[in-house]
């Protein structure tokens, strides 16, 4: 649920932190998928903006209330939501909050959601409008267990169950995925389209359809997740422009506005806020 525990490589939480984080003790999930369970240790409201990433993320709600999606087509309490890979403007609200959370890299998304990426809109949607009673019934039983390691357990056999069958991306658009990810965004459109010997409109097409947006806005939203890490992280805006391959500080800045809707400088102050 927090922000910074999204990434590649998550930071360790500390005992006193707000957040009590459980993931698989094996380590492992089904390829593409990263996985925790969540819970606020202070009960206090929960308030965090949905920022992109590039992963779509599912949350499944376990605790008392609801999770409040705030958007500008209204308020909505839901029990499970799914964030596509850039969101419009949203904030979820809750209190208490307690779920189970998966963070489903564009390849695991097309396989696992029962639908294309491109079909979330770029918005924060009901887990029940894509899963409806598989949801129900998978958060039934995630209440009922009383161990994260037992929660994530039998989330992991949900999504293995759903994975088997499930149509595969185009190898294609898979590895002009990952040489994004690679170049962590600093790639152009026509050399990807070479490498997988297609046309810069089929390579559009076709992965937009699969991935959910253009490769070109792919390549932006994971440039933009390398510099927010780092910006949240205490890094200088000038600093953060350089290593992660912007033009200049006014080309971070306009990417952080078009995608956070805010300054740099704003961004650590956007991501949660709490309420006693």
């Amino acid at each position: 649920m927090p922000r910074d525990d999204m990434g590649d490589a998550p930071p360790k939480r500390t005992a006193h932190h707000r957040w009590e984080v459980a993931r698989p003790r094996n380590g492992t999930s089904p390829d593409g998928v990263r996985m925790a369970g969540y819970r606020d240790r202070t009960g206090s409201r929960l308030d965090m903006q949905v920022l992109p990433q590039p992963a779509v993320i599912v949350v499944i709600g376990l605790g008392v209330g609801p999770i409040t999606v705030e958007s500008p087509s209204g308020n909505r309490p839901l029990s499970g939501l799914v964030a596509a890979l850039s969101p419009g403007p949203a904030r979820i609200r809750g209190e208490g909050v307690e779920c189970v959370e998966m963070a489903l890299s564009p390849r695991a998304a097309y396989a696992l959601l029962g639908v294309s990426p491109l079909e979330l809109d770029g918005s924060v949607t009901g887990l029940e409008d894509l899963w409806g009673r598989h949801a129900r019934l998978l958060r039934e039983q995630l209440a009922d267990t009383a161990s994260w390691q037992g929660r994530l357990a039998l989330t992991d056999g949900f999504l293995r169950r759903r994975a088997a069958g499930a149509p595969p991306m185009a190898a294609e658009v898979a590895a002009a995925w990952d040489a994004i990810v690679t170049g962590r965004g600093r790639v152009r459109v026509g050399d990807l389209a070479a490498s997988c010997g297609w046309s810069r409109k089929r390579l559009r097409a076709r992965f937009t359809a699969q991935v959910g947006l253009t490769p070109k806005r792919a390549a932006m939203l994971v440039r933009f997740d390398h510099a927010a890490r780092a910006l949240l992280a205490g890094e200088r805006a000038g600093d953060v422009a350089v290593a992660c391959g912007y033009a200049d500080q006014p080309h971070l800045h306009r990417d952080i506005q078009a995608l956070a809707g805010c300054t740099p400088g704003a961004l650590p102050g956007l991501t949660v806020s709490t309420e006693p």
